[in-house]
């Protein structure tokens, strides 16, 4: 008995030592690599299967607590005091944010639109699967319906729809209003969603035109009570707009906004612009989505920029069905509202050889428009470090035969 109770206890010291030495040299518990300094670092969002729901913000515990806690509020006939925005008024600091984040998008957009005309764009015209540069690469992920036995890509051009998505919704005239029904789909205007986002937060646009209150509203016994007029009498209704707020004059204003003049020819100038606007945007609307809500369904793709999310039944993902087709609405991130589409990484040694299959787990990845702006000679934030992967050596085929 005594030697094996020594021998526990010697590799009860061991196990200590490794602990300590571990946390002087600082190697992480959950990917065993070694760092000499902790860097903030993105991660791209993992790649979900048809059947997976998107990781909620907040636990479903959490949510059903809260749920529970507003019920017992709501038996209790007294006023709840409700702060910017909830009781339809503007947070004024955050105005002049929506103007940054209006400005920086029509810039991303501009900048994006003149490097796509100098570095090519390929998109897989069966699985939608990006490569940023010439050539493309020829790793086999194709695996949907249709495609080839051999998984390889069948590419063809993409433009700058495939490096930057739009994600739509439906604009609000009145935010603390009702939902938008099944009935009015066709009715209301829908729009880019950071747009509707800076449009909620103060950006005013004449073709999408907003209820601003001047007075807030009250919520009593868990019922929202407005005692402003719903039109006070120095708004006159033009005759482009009903009385629900609804724009049907045709409008030019996609083109407007996208196409931003920019004088520059530089090809570098204008992606270290793009790249600085990239992330002005994404910083301005993250703190925009701090105080004003944004809800996405947990299983597709659509985002509801507002308190709540519509009641249109237009869910065609996983068991939509059971669900009636409507959404299974959740609070959204900032990759909801701005997707990174994933792209393989080319480094500066290798922008003429094609990527090759065998040497895939080599590689990095980037941002599609990070990739883009990189490409065209823009430095990389610190922050991507992590995903290039610029600290792995790449080896050359037949060494690669050895390591096998």
């Amino acid at each position: 008995m005594l030697p094996r109770h020594v021998q526990t206890l010697g590799n009860l010291l061991e196990r200590v030592k490794l602990v300590h030495f571990t946390t002087l040299r600082g190697i992480h518990r959950h990917f065993c690599l070694w760092y000499s300094t902790v860097l903030p670092c993105n991660e791209m969002p993992r790649k979900l299967r048809k059947f997976e729901r998107k990781p909620p913000v907040t636990s479903f515990n959490e949510l059903k607590r809260e749920a529970r806690l507003k019920k017992k509020e709501r038996q209790k006939v007294h006023e709840n005091v409700l702060e910017p925005p909830e009781n339809g008024l503007l947070v004024k600091h955050l105005i002049p944010v929506a103007h940054e984040v209006f400005a920086a998008r029509c810039e991303l957009l501009s900048s994006v639109s003149r490097l796509v005309n100098h570095i090519a764009i390929y998109v897989c015209s069966l699985c939608g699967e990006v490569h940023v540069g010439h050539p493309p690469h020829k790793i086999r992920t194709c695996d949907v319906r249709g495609s080839p036995s051999s998984k390889e890509h069948s590419w063809v051009k993409g433009g700058v729809e495939h490096v930057l998505p739009l994600v739509q919704s439906f604009h609000l005239y009145d935010r603390i209003g009702r939902a938008v029904s099944h009935n009015e789909m066709l009715e209301v205007d829908r729009i880019p969603a950071i747009v509707e986002l800076c449009v909620q937060a103060g950006f005013d646009i004449p073709e999408y035109p907003t209820r601003r209150r001047t007075f807030p509203v009250y919520s009593v016994a868990g019922r929202i009570i407005d005692f402003e007029k719903r039109f006070p009498k120095e708004i006159c209704l033009g005759e482009d707009i009903e009385a629900h707020g609804f724009w049907y004059k045709k409008k030019s204003f996609n083109k407007d906004t996208n196409s931003m003049v920019m004088h520059s020819d530089d090809i570098q100038a204008i992606a270290v612009q793009g790249m600085k606007a990239w992330e002005k945007m994404r910083t301005g609307a993250s703190k925009l989505m701090e105080k004003y809500d944004v809800q996405t369904c947990g299983y597709c793709p659509e985002v509801q920029v507002g308190p709540k999310g519509h009641r249109v039944r237009n869910c065609q993902a996983f068991k939509h069905q059971m669900r009636d087709g409507q959404h299974a609405w959740q609070k959204a991130t900032i990759n909801d509202l701005a997707p990174p589409v994933c792209v393989y990484h080319i480094r500066d040694q290798q922008p003429t050889k094609p990527l090759v299959n065998e040497l895939r787990m080599y590689y990095g990845m980037l941002p599609a428009v990070i990739e883009l702006f990189a490409q065209a000679g823009a430095p990389v934030g610190k922050n991507y470090a992590c995903m290039m992967r610029e600290d792995v050596v790449i080896p050359e085929m037949d060494e690669e035969k050895w390591v096998v």
